[in-house]
C-alpha cells in the first residue's frame, strides 16, 4: 500500500473512531485525539524482535515495560488509568514491522508507540506513525532519526544516547588514551553503523585504516574480520548488536586475530554477550564471558553491576513482585526505565490526557525529567534526541569499571564535556514516576 493510502486510511479511521467515540474518551471540550484512551484506560503498543536473530536480549525489553506497568497499575495507574501494553513480534525484518505496526495503530488503536525497536526496522514505519499523527515515544535505538529534525517527524522522540555523540565520546577517548593505534571499524549497515562511523571520525582521522560492514541476518562475517586482520588493525571499534560481537569474536579467534575491542553499548552486554559465545561455539568457548574481559565500552544507565545504586534497587523491587520469570537484566532495566519515563511523560500531561498534550509536553519539559540515565535528556521543540551523554568503562569480570566521568554533547561542533547534573537523581520513595 503507497503511503498516501494509508495515510487517507488512518485518517479515515481516526475520524469515525472520534465521531462514534470508539477507542477514546468523549471528545467534549478537550482538544485533540484521545484515541487509546478511556476513563480507566491507556492503551499503549510497541513492536520488538521477540523471535530471529535479534531476539537475544532486545526480546526481554518488553517485559521490563510490562512489569513496571503493572507496578504503576498496582499502585492505583497514572490519574486513575491502567496502562495497557501490547507487544507485537516484528522478528526484526522490516516487513513484518510495518504489518504489525498497522495492527498496532488501526487494528487494537494504540494511544502511542512507545519503545519500538530497531533502526532499520523502525525507519519502515516512522513516515506512517507521525502521517497517523501517533505519539511514537522513545524508540529503542539511537539513530539520528528519532529526534534531529522535529519537522520531519514531530511525534517521534527518541530515548538513548545517539549513535553520533557516542561515537564523538568514544573517537574523543581513543584519540587521547591510544593515539597510536590503527583502527578497523565494524558496523552494522546502517544508520547504527553510519551515524557511529561519522561520530568517531571527528576525531580519530587518518588513524582509521579499515572499514568492514555487515548487514544484519548474514552470520557469516569471516570475510570482514579476515579484512581487519589484513590491514594491520590493533583496535577495533565495534557498533555492533549483540549477536554480532558474539560473532566477531568467535571469527577473530578463529583466524588467530588479537586487537583490543571497544564496543558502543548496544552490543556489550557481558552476561549476554557471554551466552550467545558459548551458544554460537557449541560449547567449545564455556566461558564466553572471559572473551571480552577487557574489553572497552560506554554506559548510560546503571544495571545490574551496580546492586546498590538506587534505581537498581527499584528495578530489583519492581521485577521481583511483578516480572514474569527468569532474572533481572540489563534488557530488563532499559525497558523499565524507559517505562519510567514515559510513565513520567502521562503524570506531566494531566487528566485531559490527548496524543497532543503528550507531545507538547515532552517538549516543554521533557528536558528537566529526572530518571536513571546518567545524563540529562535534550528534549526540545527543536530536538527530540534523548540521552545526552555517557561514560566509558573498562569490562572487567562482567563489571563495568569507570575510565571517564560521565561525558556529555551533542550533534556536530558541539564539545564533549564532564557533566554531573544527573549524578543526584533518585527515585521518589514509592517508585512511580512522577509522583
Amino acid at each position: 500500500m503507497k503511503r498516501w493510502t494509508k495515510a487517507v486510511a488512518v485518517f479515515l479511521a481516526v475520524t469515525v473512531t472520534a465521531a462514534c467515540g470508539a477507542g477514546g474518551r468523549p471528545e467534549g471540550d478537550q482538544k485533540g485525539s484521545t484515541v487509546g484512551v478511556t476513563d480507566t484506560t491507556i492503551k499503549i503498543g510497541a513492536h520488538f524482535p521477540l523471535t530471529g536473530v535479534a531476539a537475544p536480549g532486545y526480546s526481554e525489553i518488553p517485559s521490563g515495560h510490562q512489569a513496571y506497568y503493572d507496578y504503576v497499575n498496582a499502585n492505583g495507574g497514572v490519574h486513575g488509568r491502567k496502562i495497557e501494553f501490547v507487544v507485537k513480534d516484528d522478528g526484526y525484518n522490516p516487513t513484518t514491522t510495518s504489518a504489525v505496526t498497522n495492527e498496532l495503530v488501526l487494528k487494537e488503536e494504540i494511544f502511542a508507540m512507545v519503545g519500538g525497536l530497531g533502526t532499520p526496522t523502525h525507519s519502515a514505519v516512522v513516515d506512517f506513525l507521525n502521517n497517523s499523527k501517533v505519539p511514537d515515544l522513545f524508540v529503542s535505538s539511537g539513530s539520528l532519526r528519532w529526534g534531529d529534525d522535529p519537522k520531519k517527524a514531530p511525534f517521534t522522540f527518541g530515548w538513548q544516547p545517539d549513535y553520533e555523540i557516542e561515537g564523538k565520546i568514544i573517537g574523543d577517548w581513543v584519540r587521547k588514551n591510544l593515539p597510536n593505534a590503527k583502527i578497523g571499524l565494524f558496523l552494522q549497515d546502517d544508520d547504527f553503523g553510519r551515524d557511529g562511523e561519522k561520530g568517531a571520525r571527528r576525531y580519530l582521522g587518518e588513524q582509521i585504516v579499515e572499514v568492514a560492514k555487515y548487514s544484519p541476518g548474514n552470520t557469516d562475517i569471516a570475510p570482514q574480520i579476515a579484512k581487519l586482520k589484513a590491514a594491520g588493525v590493533d583496535l577495533v571499534l565495534g557498533f555492533t548488536v549483540p549477536s554480532y560481537t558474539a560473532l566477531s569474536q568467535l571469527a577473530s579467534l578463529k583466524i588467530g586475530f588479537k586487537p583490543k575491542w571497544f564496543y558502543s553499548n548496544v552490543g556489550s552486554d557481558p552476561a549476554l554477550v557471554g551466552s550467545l559465545l558459548a551458544r554460537f561455539s557449541e560449547g567449545k568457548v564455556t566461558n564466553g564471558a572471559s572473551l571480552i574481559d577487557g574489553v572497552v565500552t560506554t554506559e548510560y544507565l546503571p544495571g545490574v553491576d551496580a546492586p546498590d545504586n538506587a534505581w537498581t534497587k527499584l528495578w530489583q523491587n519492581v521485577w521481583k513482585a511483578h516480572g514474569k520469570g527468569g532474572d533481572l537484566t540489563n534488557y530488563r532495566i532499559y525497558g523499565m526505565a524507559q517505562a519510567y519515563t514515559f510513565v513520567q511523560a502521562l503524570q506531566a500531561a494531566g487528566k485531559d490526557l490527548t496524543r497532543e498534550r503528550i507531545v507538547e509536553v515532552l517538549q516543554q519539559s521533557g528536558k528537566t525529567f529526572a530518571g536513571p540515565g546518567l545524563a540529562p535528556f535534550r528534549y526540545t521543540g527543536e530536538n527530540h534526541l534523548g540521552i545526552s551523554g555517557m561514560s566509558v568503562v573498562e569490562l572487567k569480570g562482567g563489571v563495568g569499571k569507570d575510565l571517564t566521568p560521565v561525558l556529555v554533547t551533542d550533534l556536530g561542533d558541539a564539545p564533549i564535556e564532564a557533566n554531573d547534573s544527573a549524578a543526584n537523581d533518585a527515585p521518589p520513595p514509592n517508585g512511580i514516576a512522577g509522583s
